[in-house]
C-alpha cells in the first residue's frame, strides 16, 4: 500500500477502495511504514566504502576522467521539492523557482546513489547555507573526503574549500550550455568546466531517476511538513535499494546506464537553468565564500586542467 501511494501519488481514500481497507487503516499503516524507512534509511543512505579507498569503476574505465579525477568520491547538489505549508510559512518556502518548496541537499556516487541527505529546509535556503550546517555538525554524519586527495565535485553555489571540487567561475560551465552553442570548447577554464559538468552530471542523473519513480515528489500532498521530509528520505532509502539489489533491473536506471548523457526531464523541475557566468557579481554568490584548503584545491584544479590541456594538444598534433 505504501509502495502504491509513494509511485503513483495516490491518495488515502483511492487507496482504500484499491485495497479495500478503511481510511484509518490504511492512515496508520502508511505513517508506521514511513517510520520504518526513515529507520532503513540509515542502513543504506550512507557510502559502501566509507573509508573510499578504490577508484569508482565509473571513473577507472572511462578515459574521459582517468586519471584527471581518479581522486573524486561523488557528487554534491541540491534540488526543490514540492511542498506544501500553512500560508504564515509559505514567504520562506518560496524559491527562485516561485513555488514553495523543500530544499535538499544530497550527495550521490558514480553508482547514482544517494550516500547522504539533507532534506527540510525552506525553498529560500541558498545551498552553501545548507552545505555550512551539514558539514560544520558532527552529529549529522556527513561522509566527509579522508584527508588527503579525495574530494567531491560541486557546483558554483558551493564554496570551494579542501576535498569541495567547484569549476572555474566567469566561465560557461553546464553542459546545455555547451549545446546551445558550437560545441567548441575554447581555452582552459571552458577545458575544464566541460569536463568537470560531464562528471558531475551523476547527481543530476540520480535527482532525475528518483523523482521520476516517486510521483508523490512532484505533486506532494497536504501532509504536515514533517511527514513530507519523511517521505523523502523514504523514496531516496527505497532508491537506493532499487540500485543495489544484485537480483534486480529497473528500466529507469537501464536507460541512464545506456547513455551517460541522457538526465530524465524530471530533474530539472522546480529548478532555474543557470550558468557560471550568470552568478557573478549578485546576491547569490555572496552567499559562496571559499573555506579552508581552498589554495590547495585551486592547485588541484589548475593540475587537472593543465593535463586534459596537454590531452587535447597531443591529439591535435597526432591528427
Amino acid at each position: 500500500m505504501t509502495l502504491y501511494i509513494l509511485s503513483h501519488n495516490e491518495s488515502i481514500r483511492s487507496t482504500c477502495e484499491r485495497f479495500q481497507h478503511s481510511t484509518e487503516t490504511i492512515s496508520r499503516y502508511f505513517s508506521i511504514e514511513l517510520e520504518a524507512l526513515v529507520k532503513f534509511s540509515c542502513s543504506v543512505i550512507k557510502p559502501i566504502d566509507p573509508q573510499f579507498g578504490d577508484i569508482p569503476r565509473n571513473i577507472l574505465y572511462d578515459n574521459r576522467y582517468m586519471s584527471y579525477f581518479k581522486d573524486c568520491i561523488g557528487a554534491i547538489d541540491g534540488t526543490h521539492m514540492d511542498a506544501r505549508v500553512s500560508n504564515a510559512e509559505k514567504a520562506a518556502y518560496i524559491g527562485r523557482c516561485g513555488s514553495t518548496t523543500q530544499n535538499v541537499m544530497a550527495v550521490c556516487d558514480f553508482n547514482m546513489c544517494f550516500t547522504f541527505i539533507m532534506a527540510g529546509w525552506e525553498g529560500s535556503a541558498h545551498d552553501s547555507r545548507i552545505f555550512k550546517f551539514a558539514t560544520r555538525n558532527r552529529h549529522n554524519n556527513f561522509p566527509m573526503p579522508p584527508p588527503g586527495r579525495k574530494y567531491y565535485v560541486v557546483d558554483a553555489g558551493y564554496p570551494m574549500q579542501r576535498g569541495f571540487l567547484k569549476p572555474f567561475p566567469d566561465t560557461k560551465y553546464h553542459i546545455p550550455d555547451f549545446e546551445r552553442g558550437s560545441q567548441l570548447v575554447r581555452g582552459r577554464k571552458e577545458t575544464f568546466n566541460k569536463r568537470h559538468s560531464s562528471l558531475r552530471g551523476v547527481i543530476e542523473r540520480s535527482f532525475g531517476v528518483w523523482k521520476k519513480k516517486w510521483v508523490i515528489l512532484r505533486d506532494m500532498p497536504t501532509y504536515s511538513f514533517k511527514k513530507q521530509i519523511k517521505i523523502v528520505i523514504a523514496t531516496m532509502a527505497l532508491h537506493n535499494y532499487i540500485r543495489r539489489h544484485p537480483s534486480r533491473e529497473d528500466p529507469d536506471f537501464n536507460i541512464c546506464d545506456a547513455d551517460g548523457t541522457y538526465i530524465p526531464e524530471e530533474a530539472y523541475e522546480y529548478r532555474i537553468g543557470q550558468s557560471v557566468v550568470e552568478t557573478v557579481g549578485n546576491d547569490f554568490n555572496r552567499e559562496v565564500r571559499d573555506g579552508e584548503g581552498a589554495e590547495e584545491m585551486v592547485q588541484l584544479r589548475e593540475k587537472i586542467t593543465d593535463a586534459l590541456m596537454d590531452e587535447m594538444n597531443y591529439e591535435v598534433s597526432y591528427v
